[in-house]
C-alpha cells in the first residue's frame, strides 16, 4: 500500500474552496474519469451496498462504492474497493486547513495494488501524473473560489456539429422572439454547449438564477420557453425526501407514480407537489447528448443539504469539528432508520445517538463539535442535514401557479380522477361589478370586447406577480399564486390600476371586486386543465362576493401570513389598516374573519 500527499494553497476561505473541491462528481468528470451505472444491492439488515463497472484507458474496472464521508467546508474521505482492476483499494482524502490569507488543502491518495499491473503503475509515476492533473483542477477551483468564473471546471467543447449548431441557432431565435427570454437566451445557449454533463443532467432554473444573479422567475420562464423553442426538454422528478435523488421520473405530469421506492435509502414515500415533485430541464438530444450514469454517487456537493456524513463503527463515538449556521436540521442515518428534527441556535449541539435503526438526541457536545455515538452492533453512517433542502427546487406546486406554464404547457395535466393535495396555495377571485349595465350600454359585441380587454388587464397583473390565471367564469377570474404575498400585491395592484384601465379602454363606470384567501386544497384536472377544489377554494370565491366595488377582501388567515403581514405593513400606515371583522359566509356555519382593504388609502401608487 502506498500513500502520497499533495498540498495546494488558496487565497479564498475554506467555504468558497469547498464548493469546487467538495464537488467530487464534477471534479471526476473534469479529470476525465468515465461515467458508470450504480447497482444497488439490499442486504439482510436492510442496508444497501453499491457496485459499479467502467473502463479507464482500456482497463476494465469493477468496484464497490463506499459512501463518502465528509464534514462540509472541512474534509472528505472517498474509498473504492475493487474486485477487478490494477488496485485493490483506492482512497482519496482531502482536508482544508484555514490560514491567515485563505486556506491550505492537504490531499492524500492511498493505493493498494492487486497485482503486477498495479505495482507497475505505482512504480511508473501514478502519483506524479495524478498530481499534475489535479494541480490544473486546483487552479480551476482557485479561480472559481475567487469568483472569476461561474463554474468550477472548464471542459473541452465537443467537435463542431453543423446540424446541432443550426438547430441551436434556430432555437435561440425563437426563444429571443418569444419575450420570455429576459435577455438570457445567449447565456443559456452558452451554458448548454460549455457546461459539464453534471450541470446538464438536471438544469434547475433557481440555481441558474443564483449563479447568474438574476430573478428566479426570469430563469424559470426562460427554461419553460426553451422547451417550446427546442433547446431544452423537461422532466418531472419525484425526489426522495432523504437523499434528494430523482427516483420516479416522467416527461408528463399525468404519468408520475403516486408512490415511489428509493433503492439507495431503501425507503418508500409518496409524491408531494409542494415539496418533492420537481420540474427540471436538460438539453434536447438534437442539441447536445447527455449520457446517463454517475461520476460520483455520494459527492458532498451532490447533496449540498448534507453537512455531515460519517461512518461510526459499533460501540464507538466520534467527535468531529463542526460549527453549523443556526437553523432547522435533521439527524438521521444513511441506512434505513429513524430521524430526529432539531433547531440549532448556537455552537453547542445535541449528540446524535444511534442504536439499531433508532436515532435519538444525547447530551450537548463541547462547542464547535458534533458527537456521533453508535450503541448498536453494526456500523452506521450518521447524517446531519439542513431541512431547508428545497431552496433550489422548482416544485410542481410552484411552477403550475405560473402563467408561463399555463400558456406553454397546457397539455400537462393530472390523470383523470387523480387528486393531489396542495398544502398551501393562494387564490384570487375577481368579478366585474356593473357588467349588466355595460351590456345594456354598448351592446353584446362591444361588451364582450371590453370584457376580453379586462381579462388581459388582469392576466398581465397576475403574471407580473408570479401567478397564473386558472380560469375565467363569465366575467370573473380565478388566479393562483404559490406565495400569498404575491397574491396580496396582485389584488392591491388591480384596484390601484383599474381607474387608468377604465380611462384607456372605455370600460365606463364598472368596477372590480377582489377576494383573496390561502390554504390547503386539492389539484385536479377539469375540462383538460389543472384546477383547484375544496373548502378553501369556495371560501376565496365567497370573499369576492362579499367585496364592495373597488375593495380587496382578504381572509383573516391570509392576512396573518407573515409575508402578507409584511406587505400590508409596507403599504399601509398603522392607523389606516382596517382591523379584522367577522362575517357570515354562505355555506359555512361559523363567522369568518376577514379584512376589507381600500387600496386608495395605501402609501404606494402602484404596489409591485
Amino acid at each position: 500500500m502506498a500513500t502520497r500527499t499533495f498540498t495546494w494553497t488558496f487565497d479564498s476561505p475554506p467555504a468558497a474552496v469547498w464548493e469546487g473541491l467538495g464537488d467530487t462528481a464534477r471534479f471526476n468528470e473534469a479529470a476525465g474519469l468515465p461515467k458508470h451505472v450504480i447497482r444497488e444491492i439490499e442486504q439482510d439488515d436492510g442496508s444497501m451496498r453499491f457496485f459499479a463497472e467502467a473502463k479507464v484507458g482500456g482497463i476494465a474496472l469493477a468496484w464497490e462504492e463506499v459512501p463518502v464521508e465528509w464534514v462540509r467546508d472541512r474534509w472528505f474521505r472517498h474509498e473504492r474497493r475493487f474486485s477487478k482492476g490494477p488496485f485493490r483499494t483506492l482512497i482519496a482524502q482531502a482536508e482544508l486547513e484555514p490560514s491567515t490569507d485563505g486556506c491550505v488543502c492537504h490531499y492524500s491518495l492511498t493505493a493498494e495494488p492487486s497485482g503486477l499491473l498495479g505495482r507497475a503503475l505505482l512504480a511508473g509515476g501514478f502519483f506524479s501524473k495524478t498530481e499534475r492533473g489535479f494541480t490544473k483542477l486546483m487552479d480551476d477551483i482557485r479561480a472559481f473560489a475567487a469568483r472569476r468564473r461561474e463554474r468550477p471546471f472548464q471542459i473541452k467543447p465537443g467537435k463542431p456539429n453543423a446540424r446541432s449548431d443550426a438547430r441551436r441557432s434556430r432555437a435561440i431565435e425563437k426563444l429571443t422572439e418569444s419575450g420570455n427570454d429576459h435577455g438570457l437566451s445567449g447565456r443559456l445557449s452558452d451554458f448548454v454547449v460549455e457546461a459539464q454533463e453534471m450541470d446538464l443532467m438536471a438544469i434547475r432554473p433557481k440555481r441558474l438564477a443564483r449563479q447568474w444573479q438574476v430573478e428566479p422567475h426570469d430563469t424559470t420562464e426562460l427554461c419553460l420557453e426553451a422547451v417550446r423553442a427546442g433547446l431544452l426538454e423537461s422532466r418531472w422528478d419525484v425526489l426522495c425526501p432523504r437523499c434528494r435523488g430523482p427516483k420516479g421520473s416522467s416527461d408528463r405530469l399525468d404519468q408520475l407514480p403516486e408512490k415511489i421506492h428509493c433503492g439507495s435509502c431503501n425507503v418508500s414515500y409518496e409524491r408531494d407537489f409542494a415539496r418533492n415533485v420537481e420540474l427540471s430541464f436538460h438539453p434536447s438530444p438534437a442539441i447536445r447528448q447527455v449520457q446517463n450514469g454517475e461520476f460520483c454517487l455520494f459527492g458532498p456537493m451532490n447533496l449540498p443539504h448534507v453537512l455531515v456524513q460519517a461512518a461510526v463503527p459499533p460501540g464507538e463515538t466520534r467527535d468531529l469539528p463542526f460549527t453549523p449556521i443556526p437553523g432547522p436540521y435533521r439527524y438521521r442515518t444513511l441506512e434505513r432508520g429513524g430521524e430526529q428534527d432539531i433547531e440549532i441556535s448556537g455552537d453547542s449541539l445535541a449528540s446524535l445517538i444511534l442504536d439499531g435503526e433508532h436515532v435519538s438526541l444525547g447530551p450537548p457536545a463541547p462547542p464547535g463539535v458534533i458527537r456521533l455515538e453508535n450503541r448498536g452492533d453494526r456500523t452506521r453512517t450518521a447524517v446531519v442535514e439542513s431541512r431547508a433542502w428545497v431552496a433550489e427546487v422548482l416544485t410542481a406546486h410552484e411552477v403550475t401557479t405560473l402563467q408561463a406554464f399555463h400558456d406553454l404547457f397546457s397539455d400537462q395535466v393530472l390523470r383523470p380522477g387523480d387528486e393531489v393535495s396542495i398544502s398551501q396555495v393562494a387564490l384570487m377571485f375577481t368579478d366585474l361589478a356593473g357588467s349588466t349595465n355595460l351590456y345594456d350600454r354598448v351592446g353584446d359585441a362591444g361588451a364582450y370586447h371590453l370584457v376580453r380587454e379586462h381579462f388581459a388587464f388582469l392576466a398581465a397583473i397576475v403574471r407580473k406577480h408570479r401567478g397564473a390565471v386558472v380560469k375565467t367564469i363569465g366575467d370573473a377570474v380565478m388566479a393562483a399564486f404559490a406565495d400569498p404575498a404575491d397574491a396580496m400585491r396582485a389584488g392591491l395592484a388591480v384596484q390601484r390600476q383599474v381607474d387608468e384601465f377604465r380611462r384607456q379602454s372605455g370600460l365606463g363606470e364598472v368596477a372590480i371586486k377582489v377576494g383573496l384567501h390561502s390554504g390547503a386544497c386539492i389539484a385536479v384536472t377539469l375540462n383538460d386543465r389543472l384546477d383547484y377544489f375544496g373548502t378553501m377554494v369556495n371560501l376565496a370565491a365567497r370573499l369576492q362576493g362579499l367585496a364592495r366595488s373597488g375593495e380587496v377582501v382578504v381572509s383573516g388567515a391570509m392576512a396573518e401570513d407573515p409575508g402578507v403581514a409584511q406587505v400590508l405593513a409596507e403599504l399601509f400606515d398603522a392607523g389606516t389598516l382596517p382591523e379584522l371583522e367577522d362575517a357570515m359566509v354562505r355555506g359555512l356555519s361559523k363567522p369568518v374573519p376577514l379584512m376589507r382593504l381600500d387600496p386608495g388609502l395605501s402609501k404606494m401608487e402602484t404596489p409591485s
